[in-house]
């Protein structure tokens, strides 16, 4: 009966522990710094309304694009983020496509 009732612990334990992992979609807000200024991506208000990672991150989690891709064949960040973010943008949600309105120095 002991081991059973370890078991069950050490179950609803990990149980839980995946929940928390599987709830976790990264940070809320996101800062990246550029020569234009600092670009402050609201990660969690964008989760609202992409269901699918995907459409962001084409592998569905996040990583560098040279961690698939070969150094000299990896897209620059930059020029990712700014056809990813005001591809959608100009044509999805309508969001915001100047510089100065993401970059802020």
């Amino acid at each position: 009966m002991k081991k059973f009732l370890v078991l069950l612990v050490v179950a609803a334990f990990f149980g839980t522990a995946l929940v928390a992992v599987a709830a976790d979609k990264g940070p809320a807000e996101v800062k990246l710094e550029a020569k234009m200024g600092t670009v402050t991506f609201p990660h969690e208000a964008h989760q609202g309304f992409i269901s699918d990672c995907k459409t962001c991150h084409h592998t569905g989690e996040f990583a560098a694009c040279t961690s698939c891709h070969d150094g000299s064949k990896a897209p620059k960040a930059k020029d990712a983020f700014h056809k990813t973010c005001t591809g959608c943008h100009k044509t999805e949600k309508k969001g915001p496509t100047k510089c100065k309105e993401c970059h802020v120095k």
